[in-house]
């Protein structure tokens, strides 16, 4: 009895050692030079990369996999059938890349100027104005998994499309490509702005026109883009930036228990700014709910919500800089230490750094788990992955 509870003892010492061990974070750039790169890992180990390349106000978006983690990847694939239709000014607008059934690829992006097909003119900008009906594309790779459909716009009775949409996917065959924008019943400003989704139920191949999904109240932040995630538990998670009152810029979470609405709104970190911050989000599956992580007074935090109670934990962030932080990004490996990345410029159209801290699964920072890397390029941001063997990889 006394050596079985040595053993035990002994099991759990290496299982807590384990648990508050530095994980190995890798840097490493995108491939071919892409900016803005986006992750997906499937059920079967392969990871899926979107990036963007070329000139931000009209370039392309790339889809890659590899087999390997990373050491090797399939030849790119242009996501986009109209060249020059993607942008990546301003960050927030980029492609996004969910997984649906039978690990199908879907991705969602903000048109270009020079996108087609466009989408419904906004009637308070001249109508031959290229920031005028710019659509929200989506595309999704064809059944045999050699190339991407030819795009389409989703927009069909909304406009002024400004922050980055989003897609998400399960694998029951459901699509969700989510936006913010006006209506013909809005005020035209902010905060007549609302999400709106455009749901597909049999994998992409045909789309519902969108319906709102965020209360009246509150608005949308006109440049602020916007994340999703339809977690394994079956809920749907939305994470977004109010604009109430022009200086109420709060993040809300939408979520629906089972991916069909209603979605219930909840607040979850305050802001009161007079300016759009152009933030981007981030979400993860958790347990009972999601991981989540956003930007407040310029700094990054993290918490986790619980879907049954709605509400969140109390908020993580690295300690107060003086840098401005933006665009952050999680990953949760099988120990449940998170890593939170995040990316430092200086200004519109500048580059940076990226920075990274982990954290163990009660929020507390692992020493020696963190750093900074210098050479962020204009318009970019990280994408992070948790491996099989514990560690992280940054990508950017």
């Amino acid at each position: 009895m006394l050596i079985r509870s040595i053993v035990s003892v002994l099991a759990f010492s290496a299982m807590h050692a384990a648990a508050l061990a530095a994980p190995r974070v890798t840097v490493q750039r995108a491939p071919h030079e892409g900016l803005q790169p986006r992750v997906a890992v499937g059920s079967d180990g392969r990871l899926h990369l979107l990036y963007f390349a070329g000139e931000a106000h009209h370039g392309d978006l790339f889809y890659i996999r590899s087999d390997d983690g990373g050491a090797s990847y399939s030849t790119p694939i242009r996501v986009n059938s109209q060249p020059g239709s993607a942008v990546a000014a301003g960050t927030m607008r980029g492609g996004q890349i969910a997984l649906g059934r039978n690990g199908r690829v879907h991705v969602a992006w903000n048109g270009s100027g020079q996108a087609k097909p466009k989408g419904p003119l906004n009637p308070k900008q001249p109508a031959d104005s290229p920031h005028n009906g710019l659509p929200m594309l989506y595309s999704r790779v064809n059944d045999a998994g050699t190339a991407f459909e030819p795009q389409r716009n989703l927009m069909k009775h909304t406009f002024a499309l400004d922050g980055g949409g989003t897609v998400a996917a399960d694998d029951a065959g459901n699509v969700f490509v989510t936006w913010h924008a006006g209506s013909g019943s809005g005020d035209g400003g902010e905060a007549g702005r609302r999400v709106w989704m455009a749901r597909s139920t049999d994998d992409g191949l045909t789309f519902a026109k969108e319906e709102p999904v965020s209360p009246k109240a509150g608005g949308a932040c006109g440049c602020c883009g916007m994340t999703s995630l339809a977690n394994p538990d079956g809920g749907l998670y939305l994470l977004y930036r109010i604009a109430a009152g022009s200086v109420n810029r709060h993040t809300r979470l939408l979520f629906s228990k089972n991916g069909t609405g209603p979605f219930e709104p909840v607040r979850i970190h305050r802001w009161i700014v007079s300016r759009c911050p152009a933030s981007s989000y981030s979400l993860a599956p958790a347990k009972g709910g999601v991981l989540m992580a956003w930007e407040t007074n310029d700094q990054v935090f993290y918490a986790r919500f619980d879907s049954a109670t709605a509400k969140r934990s109390r908020p993580v962030h690295p300690p107060t800089s003086d840098a401005k932080r933006k665009h952050p990004t999680l990953a949760v490996n099988h120990r449940g230490q998170v890593l939170l990345a995040w990316t430092e410029v200086g200004g519109w159209g500048q580059g940076g750094k990226l920075a990274w801290q982990v954290y163990d699964a009660d929020g507390q920072p692992i020493p020696d788990a963190n750093g900074t890397k210098d050479d962020l390029r204009p318009w970019s941001l990280v994408a992070a992955i948790a491996r099989p063997d514990g560690g992280f990889t940054l990508m950017y």
